[in-house]
């Protein structure tokens, strides 16, 4: 049994997705015919924002150097050029003005060519404004008229029990519908992206849902479906999301940057436990402290401290350590977070400025052909890592390059292959020759630890 992607093969006609729903709705459907329950009103509202995506990616036979070979492909009586992949997908229109459309980063990743189809079967081709691999969210956009937008709801206000609504394009069947509840909130450890803070829901997702919509019961988007958990890719009621809140935050700074661009805290955590919270005095269980506060970073600056309490960030509650990071880490470089903090028994506000990750020089790096586009060199003495973590630093990385859709950046520390801890370049290289299937580099970026899985 495994954690897979809700991306699916496309093999014949494209159709459109759609449905949506606001958090906290009664459990109640609204009547439509003769006063009995039904969702048809809400559907019939926000069908139209629901899309189908194509993606037309080169096959995967085109960076195999045996193919390059002329004498290999005359052996094999193989083609001069590998046939395209084609595959399928979801989105959600979020603004019809702008022609914005919402959707998994593996949706698209590596696409020469994406085609959008609405619900009226128009179509149209796609320009990626950029994708973020840590939180599996991309952003496109289409030239279009008289397109419907989807309302956005809180995910936040969520909670265990409610009611939602699935809407994808399952196995390129068309447009589908499933229902279900909120099965679970913030899981994570799954490592299926970097920032993990899911919605677990048991309405049916399956292989083509990914990029679909995530809706309560009023008809607002809550998540963005992305993955399942099951024997063979199907469904078996466990199912995930990420939360709108999230995406939205994401959508803002790919919209601006074409990227998002995460800085520098400076404070390591860990979960606030009940013998914790005892040692502590306090009565609470939930929020993140605070371990260690790197010298002369924002959050010394700021006068954060060891054994500080965080509860709350930007007004919203913080349930511990990783929701922490996952909060820190969408916010743009240079503008501040608000903290809620639990100092000796009292609660204080702290304002920090997030910063800039220190920039790595002096080392020129190696290429590993695997991820080519970057290169990777040792901790040596002097670098901003050195001392904190081992493994191989990303001195370079050549925009939209293969390591550069993968989602390497500058300064990032690659500290474990498929959860094999490296020490070096030579160990580094060592382990992704061992590689046989998927690919998954743990790393370090400024305070927060993430997973990149490179297929």
């Amino acid at each position: 049994m495994g954690i897979r992607r809700a991306s699916g093969a496309l093999i014949a006609g494209l159709i459109a997705i759609s449905s949506l729903a606001p958090a906290g709705a009664a459990a109640q459907a609204p009547p439509n015919r003769n006063g009995l329950p039904s969702l048809a009103p809400v559907l019939k509202e926000v069908t139209p924002a629901v899309v189908n995506i194509a993606v037309i990616s080169p096959s995967p036979l085109e960076s195999n150097p045996l193919y390059q070979d002329p004498f290999f492909r005359r052996f094999f009586n193989l083609p001069e050029k590998p046939r395209p992949q084609i595959s399928a997908g979801s989105g959600v229109i979020v603004d019809a003005d702008k022609g914005h459309v919402l959707t998994n980063h593996h949706v698209v990743k590596d696409a020469t060519q994406i085609i959008v189809t609405l619900k009226d079967r128009r179509q149209f081709e796609a320009k990626l404004i950029g994708s973020d691999p840590g939180t599996d969210i991309a952003v496109l956009k289409i030239e279009a008229k008289k397109l419907k937008a989807i309302r956005l709801g809180d995910s936040d206000s969520l909670e265990v029990g409610d009611h939602v609504l699935a809407i994808g394009n399952p196995f390129g069947l068309g447009q589908t519908v499933t229902s279900g509840i909120v099965s679970a909130l913030g899981r994570s450890g799954l490592d299926i992206e970097g920032y993990e803070d899911f919605i677990q829901t048991d309405a049916s997702i399956n292989p083509g849902n990914s990029g679909g919509a995530l809706v309560d019961h009023g008809g607002s988007l809550v998540g963005i479906n992305t993955a399942i958990i099951g024997p063979a890719g199907g469904n078996v009621g466990i199912g995930f999301a990420v939360p709108i809140n999230m995406a939205q935050a994401v959508m803002g700074q790919i919209i601006r940057f074409g990227e998002v661009r995460r800085g520098l805290l400076g404070v390591e955590t860990q979960d606030l436990t009940p013998d914790l919270a005892e040692s502590l005095g306090l009565s609470q269980t939930e929020g993140a402290v605070i371990v260690g506060v790197e010298p002369k970073s924002p959050a010394a600056k700021a006068g954060l401290k060891v054994r500080d309490v965080v509860v709350g960030a930007n007004g919203r509650r913080v349930r511990g350590s990783g929701d922490l990071r996952n909060k820190v880490g969408l916010v743009p470089i240079g503008e501040s977070v608000e903290f809620q903090v639990l100092r000796g028994g009292r609660t204080m506000t702290i304002r920090a400025v997030v910063g800039e990750p220190p920039a790595v020089s002096g080392a020129v790096g190696q290429r590993v052909p695997v991820l080519a586009g970057a290169t990777f060199a040792d901790i040596e003495p002097g670098m901003p890592a050195h001392g904190r973590v081992e493994g191989v630093v990303v001195t370079r990385v050549e925009r939209g390059s293969p390591a550069y859709r993968a989602g390497l950046r500058p300064g990032d520390v690659v500290y474990a292959v498929n959860r094999q801890k490296i020490r070096s370049v030579q160990d580094f290289t060592q382990a992704l020759s061992a590689v046989t299937g998927r690919l998954a580099l743990s790393l370090l970026r400024g305070d927060t630890r993430l997973t990149l899985l490179i297929t």
